[in-house]
């Protein structure tokens, strides 16, 4: 039997949001919540923040145990500090944001897939999200491996997420390169992600940094199973990116009789150098150069 994975829960200021995320956790089945509410960055937040914790203070259909913060530490030092004390207390946990609804069944098979992978070394994560543009096409129903992680509810262990707390996306990055990795090859976004990480307060590049620095793997669902509704005037990291649209899920992946072998797909750098071209090319005709290099890395990785 599956041993029940706490969820580590975090919002802000959009009660309108949580309550839709809540929503989808009771329809998981959800029974233990560890929520982590920030703090108002003004007077102007006051309203907001009260009514998110009021929110979280009457749920009555899972044991939560609410942190509210008293200043606002913003997203990514939230949640490295919130992850991190979850996971003192426990061996894995599944991370939640405010703005994502998950279908019934998410929980169960991201728990089943932190059960079956608890003591493979070479697998450090599990994420219900993915997306078509970095789906290779022939996985079916079955999961695949990446070494760059989907941070869009997701979950770790102890030993996964050690050592997070401390350090930079750039300096994982310089290890990885120190060994012969190139940072880009999961996509240019990652060195400038790294380069802005304190700046903008942003916590995902340097657990992405970490699978690659450590050469880990994180499992990803055949289609996405969490559907993200915060781009909003009011999200202070979410950007709507029309080239990362996609329809909402319509049920769970099916959990499997036979769990993969944590190897990566060998189609996925490549799906992700691609989609992130697409991305950072977005509203522009892409140069003559452009083309030139899409097409001898698309000849060169022919036969991933």
């Amino acid at each position: 039997m599956t041993a029940i994975v706490p969820i580590a829960l975090f919002g802000y200021r959009r009660a309108d949001l949580l309550a839709r995320t809540l929503a989808a956790l009771r329809h998981n089945g959800v029974t233990l919540i560890h929520a982590f509410s920030d703090g108002p960055r003004d007077a102007s937040d006051d309203a907001q923040v009260a009514e998110v914790r009021r929110l979280l203070r009457a749920v009555d259909w899972a044991d939560l145990r609410l942190v509210e913060r008293e200043s606002n530490l913003g997203l990514g030092r939230s949640l490295v500090d919130g992850v991190t004390a979850v996971l003192a207390q426990h061996d894995s946990v599944i991370v939640c944001e405010d703005d994502l609804v998950a279908v019934p069944g998410t929980v169960a098979w991201l728990s089943a897939a932190l059960d079956h992978y608890r003591d493979d070394s070479r697998v450090m994560s599990v994420s219900a999200w993915t997306h078509p543009r970095v789906t290779p096409r022939d996985v079916g129903a079955a999961p695949f491996f990446s070494a760059r992680v989907n941070t869009l509810f997701w979950g770790t262990w102890a030993r996964g997420w050690r050592g997070m707390d401390v350090g930079s996306a750039a300096d994982r990055l310089a290890e990885f390169a120190r060994g012969g990795g190139d940072p880009a090859a999961y996509g240019a976004d990652i060195p400038t992600q790294a380069a802005g990480e304190r700046a903008r307060n942003i916590w995902a590049v340097r657990f992405i940094a970490q699978h690659l620095a450590q050469h880990t793997l994180s499992l990803c669902p055949p289609w996405t199973m969490v559907e993200h509704i915060g781009y909003d005037p009011r999200a202070t990291n979410a950007v709507s990116d029309p080239t990362w649209e996609q329809a909402a899920p319509r049920k769970a992946a099916p959990i499997p009789a036979r769990w993969p072998a944590s190897v990566e797909h060998p189609a996925v750098a490549r799906l992700w150098r691609e989609a992130v071209e697409v991305e950072l090319a977005a509203g522009r005709a892409p140069s003559l150069v452009a083309r030139i290099v899409r097409r001898v890395r698309h000849l060169l990785d022919a036969d991933d």
